[in-house]
């Protein structure tokens, strides 16, 4: 089996599998006073001083949760709380069409209760211009949310000039950074943001470990009551064995970005120049963006059918983001950027990690030249 589908997640690294069996073998509750509680406290509190250091923030900045799903959430309804309690009534929301389903579902609830929501228009390739967030702020705006590495294309927005503009205005800007770490540098005091998600999994630590970043002095409720743990933000017993995991990978991850950032660039020119003789091929990803997704649409093939040949062939890849798959619904992020519903449901993402090798590669492409001549014929 090649896997070629980092972005949907990235395997467990050698030595956050480890550190996972080391620490899901103590028997304590970090919130216990004993010795044994203590003890998963002071694994819990490492593994978040490591992420807090690679970010570049306070430890004490960073709430612990189940993944990006539920910080997205924890921000749109977490603001959109504080903004109905201080003034009243609703008020208004931006975010983007190519943004993650976690970020657009509660932006669509929140407008089914009265909100309103401009959600900006990318460019051919998911960009979105410092012009269109400035003409977009409105007096009643109480949060802007703009990805920072779009899980489908790779696209990279400009997020500190994104977050100045925002800034300016005092809004809140959050954004969903989870493909960002590990491959792209994150510094979250030159990003300038109030509110950032991550999840582990996606820099080869475990499923269902990730933060929130709050910048201190904000005011974020919880929604989501239970007991005291996480400062009241995020109340249930912590992940203590995931998050001394995801604290081990991502310190790996961030000492080997660089040399990553450079291997994943030269496997993605690689195998676009293999499939590069494919008829019709269309690329959708900028070449300036995140180095480990390729996103490719074959007119007049289907998706789902290339899929299934891929993996007879031993090839992982996916079809859009994995969050959508099986929706029988085009990617909403390929038909905002101006691709049909047609050309959208004929597109494959390819995403690779540090692992991936040049002849993974080149199978991969191999096998998609195959699957391509198997569904047109």
């Amino acid at each position: 089996m090649i896997y070629l589908d980092y972005a949907a997640t990235h395997p467990m690294t050698p030595e956050a599998v480890a550190a996972y069996t080391h620490a899901a073998a103590l028997p304590g509750n970090p919130a216990s006073v004993h010795a044994a509680g203590q003890a998963a406290r002071e694994l819990l509190e490492e593994g978040r001083g490591r992420i807090a250091a690679v970010l570049g923030v306070d430890p004490r900045t960073l709430t612990i949760n189940s993944g990006g799903t539920e910080g997205d959430n924890h921000v749109l309804l977490g603001i959109a709380l504080a903004w109905e309690e201080t003034y009243g009534r609703p008020g208004h929301l931006i975010t983007t069409l190519t943004e993650h389903s976690a970020v657009l579902a509660p932006a669509r609830w929140l407008e089914k209760q009265g909100w309103a929501v401009t959600f900006l228009a990318p460019d051919r390739h998911g960009r979105y211009a410092p012009a269109q967030l400035e003409a977009a702020l409105r007096d009643d705006t109480a949060l802007v949310s703009i990805h920072h590495a779009n899980n489908e294309l790779g696209t990279v927005q400009d997020t500190p000039s994104l977050a100045a503009i925002a800034a300016a205005r005092g809004v809140p800007y959050h954004t969903d950074a989870v493909q960002a770490p590990g491959v792209l540098p994150v510094h979250l005091p030159d990003w300038g943001v109030t509110f950032a998600t991550f999840s582990a999994h996606k820099w080869g630590g475990p499923r269902g470990v990730g933060v929130l970043y709050v910048q201190r002095g904000t005011v974020l409720p919880p929604v989501v009551y239970g007991g005291g743990q996480e400062s009241g933000l995020r109340p249930g017993t912590q992940n203590t064995a995931g998050v001394y995991a995801a604290g081990l990978a991502l310190t790996h991850a961030e000492a080997a970005r660089e040399s990553t950032f450079a291997h994943l660039s030269q496997l993605r020119q690689r195998f676009m120049q293999a499939v590069a003789a494919i008829p019709g091929l269309r690329i959708n990803h900028p070449p300036e963006g995140s180095p480990k997704v390729v996103s490719l649409t074959l007119p007049g093939t289907d998706g789902e059918a290339l899929l299934m040949n891929l993996d007879m062939l031993g090839i992982c890849a996916s079809a859009g983001s994995a969050c959508s798959a099986g929706t029988m619904q085009p990617s909403h992020v390929l038909t905002a950027t101006g691709l049909s519903e047609a050309d959208a449901r004929s597109t494959l993402r390819f995403s690779f990690g540090a692992a991936t090798t040049e002849a993974e590669i080149d199978a991969a492409a191999s096998a998609l030249t195959q699957a391509a001549q198997w569904s047109r014929s």
